[in-house]
């Protein structure tokens, strides 16, 4: 997949994928701005305009070290360490978002951005998790990369074949493993042999877990598959059968 060269007159907003390699950064650095030259500074530079590349961006001042270093220090505006400090910019929604969601959660953070790293440096996944997709609800936690690179993997047609065969072979039928649905059932012929699959490792396990097992995959109806997805953050299979139970319990 190539694009075609673009040197835009403003650089692009900071993603969600790129807010997190800066708050695992500023956390390493414990909030203090780096030093001139600061070796990590550069690396994630480099990292973020590789990244943009891949886009098809350039651009001399595309994410170059001030532009990171000043980044990392947006941070402080939600960083309990500074709330004391006078003329703090207020930041924006995106950022206030990473940091609520990954601030105390270090070691995810870590693991969640060394995954965004490893896609961007891998040009077969950067392709893959790059590629447009449609229908995503919301885009999860962990930034674009890791949703697409979700989405493209279960909506493999023959690893879906494969699990409904394997399913069929066990149970004889094909149901949704958080509500119960049963599309042939429900439709007759018409519903035989439709279910949808979910993926559910974590997201930040998918680039070294190159190879997508079949008990990876959950059988899902569109309706439950949909719920995951339509809001950060996504649901586990379970934390639906939960919601579906309390909603169905009389009030």
């Amino acid at each position: 997949m190539k694009h075609q060269p673009k040197t835009p007159s403003r650089n692009p907003a900071w993603t969600r994928d790129e807010l997190i390699l800066a708050l695992n950064l500023y956390l390493e650095c414990n909030g203090a701005f780096p030093a001139k030259g600061d070796a990590r500074v550069q690396e994630l530079s480099d990292l973020l305009n590789k990244f943009w590349r891949l886009q098809g961006y350039s651009g001399a001042t595309l994410r170059n070290t001030n532009g990171v270093a000043m980044k990392l220090m947006n941070f402080r505006v939600h960083d309990p360490k500074y709330a004391e400090l006078k003329g703090l910019k207020a930041g924006n929604k995106l950022e206030k978002e990473v940091w609520e969601e990954f601030a105390n959660q270090p070691d995810d953070l870590q693991k969640t951005a060394q995954a965004i790293c490893d896609i961007i440096q891998n040009p077969q996944e950067a392709e893959e998790a790059l590629a447009p997709e449609q229908e995503i609800e919301a885009e999860a936690v962990e930034g674009q990369l890791l949703t697409h690179l979700h989405v493209r993997r279960e909506r493999s047609k023959k690893l879906i074949a494969q699990k409904k065969k394997a399913v069929l072979e066990n149970l004889g039928q094909l149901v949704c493993e958080a509500c119960g649905f049963d599309f042939q059932k429900r439709y007759g012929e018409r519903g035989a042999g439709f279910i949808e699959c979910h993926h559910t490792k974590p997201l930040s396990d998918l680039p070294e877990e190159r190879t997508t097992r079949l008990s990876d995959l959950a059988l899902l109806c569109a309706n439950c598959h949909r719920m995951i997805h339509a809001k950060r953050p996504w649901l586990s299979i379970q934390d639906l059968r939960d919601m579906i139970k309390k909603a169905s319990q009389p009030h």
